[in-house]
């Protein structure tokens, strides 16, 4: 027992310490002056030597070693830990500090180069980052596949190729259900000017129906929003757009599922390593069944169609009807975010299948915009106008996030299974969201989920909160169900 203790007292300060970390890296895509992203590499850098010494340092491998498990909470604890430090003891420190110092400078880079379709002047620091993750793959993969060791860090218990096999099983009715949906009478969209300060009053009314806890948490603006921390300190973004209150609305839905589940884990399992999401994907199915399967459904959409004429005054689509079919409009468009529910999976394979040439070494920084504008062109059937809206259109690879974007699809299939389970055991439930309360959805969800943080691996936490073994079946049949109805197919 003291072992064990000995090492879940050096982890809790780790995590505390790496909390600490993630507040920077959240201060710099909101409040941090633009002055001061030199300094704050630096400051990140230091930070990653003090953790990487931590998480690697021989006597908390001594105490794993030896510590014995009080009882079950205890054993994910060491499951978690022991997998942990198998992983940081095969990173060298420089690598970590490395990895550290480049992401502020390549985040910023980023935003620069979004902002003036400049894909040039990204591309030196691509290519560090493409460098530095290469070799903290083949670390980690200790002679595996580095990609898939990379994506581990996201997703424990899964591989590229299980997820590719499970893409190759979606993309066939996806594409199929998105050209029928194409080939029918498209719905009007909305339209209008919707001014920033009443986009972020209803976005702040959306948190709160969906159990955001504003004591613990707070919403700020980012260029591509986020949700970061967790316990008692959970910190969600949205952006906004004049004449697109959909994209700061369900951004801020999704962003608040995210939260919720970190906010949602049992106390008792604040700093300790089961006390977060246990992984990406998981992370995921909350986010997503959130915005879609709750948030974009008929029955919410109608309470959220009066919330925004009591804001903004008449709407351009006046029934509640024609609000829910806006809301879902399929279209033709270039950003993953603003991607309807068909789609989105399209634009996760693309960038699956691309990264991970990239980690392989099949693809090169200067490879890449050809490489996305071609596959873009082939997969959506039209020609990526500008880098913003390709290449340069996400975050993700700015800050090294290699591996983490099968996460969302494997998110939108864990959430498909989940809600499968829900609809089940709250047969009224569409009373409520129509009233705009999702309090029997959120709850369900923190009692059969989100409570239980990293306490089982991924796949068993979404098999033992359904009741059954997850698979894309739920979630194809939902879409095509949906959308059939929606476009009379």
């Amino acid at each position: 027992m003291t072992a064990y203790q000995d090492a879940m007292a050096h982890a809790r300060q780790t995590e505390a310490l790496a909390q600490i970390a993630g507040r920077l890296g959240w201060d710099q895509q909101t409040m941090m002056p633009r002055g001061a992203n030199a300094q704050r590499s630096e400051e990140m850098a230091a930070l990653e030597a003090v953790l990487h010494a931590r998480r690697t340092d021989p006597r908390y491998g001594a105490w794993l070693q030896e510590a014995q498990a009080p009882d079950d909470v205890g054993a994910a604890n060491l499951r978690e830990m022991r997998r942990d430090y198998a992983r940081n003891t095969r990173v060298p420190a420089r690598l970590a500090a490395e990895l550290a110092r480049l992401t502020p400078l390549s985040h910023s880079a980023w935003e620069e180069a979004r902002l003036a379709d400049d894909v040039a002047a990204f591309l030196p620091w691509l290519r560090q980052m493409i460098a530095l993750r290469r070799e903290e793959g083949q670390a980690i993969a200790n002679g595996g596949d580095p990609y898939d060791a990379l994506m581990a860090d996201y997703e424990p218990g899964t591989d590229s190729g299980t997820v590719a096999a499970t893409f190759d099983r979606m993309r066939p009715r996806l594409v199929a259900l998105r050209e029928a949906v194409l080939g029918a009478d498209s719905p009007p969209a909305l339209t209008g000017h919707f001014p920033q300060e009443g986009q972020l009053r209803v976005s702040r009314r959306l948190a709160e129906h969906f159990g955001y806890d504003f004591t613990r948490g707070r919403i700020d603006l980012a260029v591509h929003p986020f949700s970061s921390g967790s316990g008692h300190d959970v910190r969600i973004t949205t952006r906004v757009a004049v004449e697109e209150p959909f994209n700061c609305f369900y951004s801020t839905i999704h962003e608040t599922g995210h939260a919720a589940y970190e906010q949602g884990v049992d106390p008792a399992f604040a700093l300790t390593p089961i006390g977060r999401g246990v992984s990406m994907g998981v992370h995921e199915s909350q986010s997503r069944i959130y915005e879609n399967q709750l948030g974009r459904s008929r029955a919410f959409t109608g309470w959220l169609h009066e919330a925004m004429a009591q804001e903004f005054g008449a709407l351009s689509v006046s029934s509640a009807e024609a609000f829910y079919a806006a809301v879902n409009r399929v279209n033709t468009g270039f950003i993953r975010t603003e991607a309807d529910e068909i789609q989105y999976n399209l634009h996760i394979m693309l960038r699956f299948d691309l990264e991970r040439a990239l980690m392989r070494g099949a693809l090169e920084a200067e490879d890449i915009e050809e490489a996305w504008n071609t596959r873009f062109a082939l997969d959506f059937g039209y020609e990526v106008d500008k880098p913003s809206n390709g290449i340069l259109q996400d975050v993700h690879w700015s800050i090294g996030l290699f591996g983490y974007f099968p996460t969302y699809a494997l998110g939108n299939v864990y959430a498909g299974c989940l809600h499968t389970a829900l609809r089940a055991d709250i047969p009224d439930l569409d009373a409520h969201l129509a009233a705009g309360d999702t309090r029997p959805a959120t709850l369900w969800l923190r009692d059969r989920l989100q409570r239980h943080g990293a306490l089982r691996p991924p796949r068993d936490t979404i098999a033992l909160a359904c009741g059954f073994s997850p698979d894309e079946g739920p979630l194809m049949t939902y879409l095509e169900d949906k959308f059939s109805g929606l476009y009379r197919l």
